[in-house]
């Protein structure tokens, strides 16, 4: 069973469709973030890609994937639970599902 709290390697990110919490690597824009993102297959409004989940006809936010750090699925409804999961700080890759292991 998928741990709900966990950090994954965005390599293995699901390109269905399907919402996912994203790290955003900080920029000069500013600090890292967690957002909400899918992989869109590309249409009229923008090319194939990973968006933002509050992007809309003509208002398309997508990301570069270097712009990604990691991913984890998003977490079902909690009532003791009432944060989102902060951004990954860690290392890249080598952290991540313990592939540095």
């Amino acid at each position: 069973m998928d741990e709900p709290d966990r950090w994954r390697h965005m390599a293995g990110a699901p390109r269905d469709g399907s919402r996912i919490l994203v790290t955003v690597r900080s920029s000069e824009q500013g600090p890292a973030e967690v957002d909400v993102a899918y992989w869109s297959n590309g249409d009229q409004f923008g090319a194939e890609g990973w968006r933002a989940s509050d992007s809309s006809p003509g208002r398309i936010v997508e990301y570069a994937e270097p712009e990604l750090k990691c991913w984890m699925p998003m977490p079902s409804a909690n009532p003791n639970r009432a944060s989102t999961p902060s951004p990954w700080e860690g290392d890249d890759a080598q952290q991540l599902d313990g592939s540095g292991i």
